[in-house]
């Protein structure tokens, strides 16, 4: 697999709270030959103790790009995946590691694709996963469940390390990027309340669950495009 498509692979921490945490994803990850790092609004970075950790995976660090919100670290991603082994109340598409590892790797041929972790303590927020199009989650022994952060990541880049040497010839399609389906939301949810669609009555997981409906569909351009066309002809004449 050329080294374009392993360029596109993102691991991105969201809101770490442990230096040392950081610089061991940065080991994990160089072990298994990535190289994009993303910190989403970090506790401390630089800091000694990820330098320390990170252990020969320094260079890692010095390139990771460091940014105040999930919008900056998401916006050209065309896929987005969400690690979390909680169970939420509205489910998400659920990929096992492995499968995991052969979407990214299929995916990163033609587009920017980011592998989210959430902060130690809490995880993904139910509105973080509302970004990504699937959810992994790590087996692991039902009575103690709890990984590490940069072992969960070791897990996950193992298994892209070794899709990234299944070849495949699978053809394609880019999909729209973080930042035109966050933009399209937007658009949607005015459109729900130009026709007063919500009402009192109305599922407080409305949204969310559209989301999870256009996520699941890997909407394009085009289609993206198409969609707010008919979203501002309705918002003109709500008859139609």
């Amino acid at each position: 697999m050329g080294i374009e498509v392993k360029n596109n692979i993102r691991i991105i921490l969201h809101q770490p709270s442990h230096p040392g945490n950081i610089g061991a994803t940065a080991r994990a990850m160089w072990t298994m030959n990535l190289s994009s790092l993303y910190l989403v609004s970090p506790k401390s970075f630089p800091d000694p103790a990820a330098t320390a950790r990170a252990s020969g995976a320094e260079h890692i660090l010095e390139q990771a790009i460091v940014v105040s919100s999930l919008d900056e670290a998401l916006a050209d991603c065309a896929v987005v995946i969400g690690t979390s082994a909680q169970n939420r109340h509205l489910p998400w598409p659920q990929l096992s590691p492995r499968e995991c590892a052969q979407y990214v790797v299929e995916q990163a041929k033609v587009q920017n694709v980011a592998i989210l972790f959430g902060p130690e303590r809490t995880g993904l927020s139910n509105e973080d996963l509302q970004r990504c199009q699937h959810q992994v989650a790590i087996p692991a022994n039902p009575e103690y469940s709890s990984l590490n952060l940069a072992m969960a990541v070791q897990v996950i880049c193992y298994e892209i390390y070794g899709a990234l040497s299944e070849p495949s010839d699978q053809p394609i399609q880019p999909l729209a990027n973080d930042a035109q389906m966050q933009s399209f939301y937007l658009h949607l949810d005015q459109l729900l309340d130009a026709i007063q669609f919500r009402k009192p009555t109305s599922s407080p997981d409305l949204m969310p669950k559209l989301k999870r409906i256009f996520n699941r569909a890997q909407l394009d351009e085009d289609e993206i495009n198409l969609l707010r066309g008919v979203f501002k002809k309705i918002c003109k004449d709500p008859s139609t």
